[in-house]
């Protein structure tokens, strides 16, 4: 039985754990051909290791840094080289560092705004004459500080990139629509990753970071991964929207 993204060329950024490795295993079981990449080398490896035990492979390289546009725009031609098209770009990672806006680093502001949304623009940038030939999707990952301020300080650079996300999405759908490019961003609150666990296993940060999460728990990674998919298959009339999953937080 052929899956809902059967032999789809899917570039999947991050896949070296958290949402991209959860990517990376979905689309796969989906059917679709999965090129990767990570600047984590060893948990690139791993995620390869653990698509190989089901059957699938991991392709793509690792390390890569995608805030090296040279980098990203080798990493799309090894794609197109490989598999001779693209058909969805998944603009999975990023990085920042946190701090209040008078204590913020310049250097740490820059480095936010380059791994948040600078490397996002290399990596579509270059994919786009190649989603153009057949049509394809974009799907790049915000966050719901996009949003909405939070208590927890210190995330006015996360902030603000998130929600160059959101725009610059927006625009691509409305550049991309002539060509048969869909773009949509999916905003999740906060997601259980490897990154995350040390917070949620001290009772004090879960419950402030969890303080308006109707659901009163993290989203799983799998979660919000699955919601791509359906935005990659059968959400064909989604297109320059944002789209949030987040327990109910921005519902109060």
């Amino acid at each position: 039985m052929k899956g809902r993204l059967q032999d789809k060329v899917t570039l999947i950024t991050g896949t070296g754990g958290g949402q991209g490795r959860a990517a990376a295993l979905r689309f796969a079981r989906e059917g679709a051909i999965v090129f990767g990449c990570d600047f984590n080398a060893e948990g690139h490896r791993e995620t390869a290791a653990l698509m190989e035990a089901e059957g699938f492979r991991l392709y793509g390289s690792a390390p890569l840094d995608l805030g090296e546009h040279e980098h990203a725009k080798a990493w799309i031609e090894a794609a197109v080289a490989e598999h001779g098209r693209i058909d969805i770009l998944y603009n999975n990672a990023s990085a920042a560092r946190f701090a209040p806006v008078h204590e913020m680093s310049i250097e740490d502001w820059h480095y936010t705004i380059r791994n948040e949304i600078d490397l996002l623009f290399y990596t579509t940038k270059y994919a786009w004459n190649h989603l153009a030939r057949q049509g394809g999707v974009i799907i790049n990952v915000s966050s719901t500080a996009a949003w909405g301020g939070s208590r927890v300080a210190g995330i006015a650079a996360h902030s603000a990139a998130k929600g160059a996300v959101v725009s610059f999405t927006r625009q691509l759908a409305v550049e991309g629509a002539s060509l048969g490019i869909r773009a949509v961003s999916i905003s999740p609150g906060f997601v259980a990753t490897p990154g995350t666990r040390e917070f949620l296993e001290n009772p004090k940060a879960r419950a402030m970071l969890l303080d308006g999460v109707l659901l009163d728990r993290p989203g799983e990674p799998e979660e919000v991964v699955a919601l791509a998919a359906f935005v990659a298959s059968e959400g064909s009339f989604i297109t320059g929207s944002d789209l949030v999953i987040d327990g109910g937080l921005l519902a109060i």
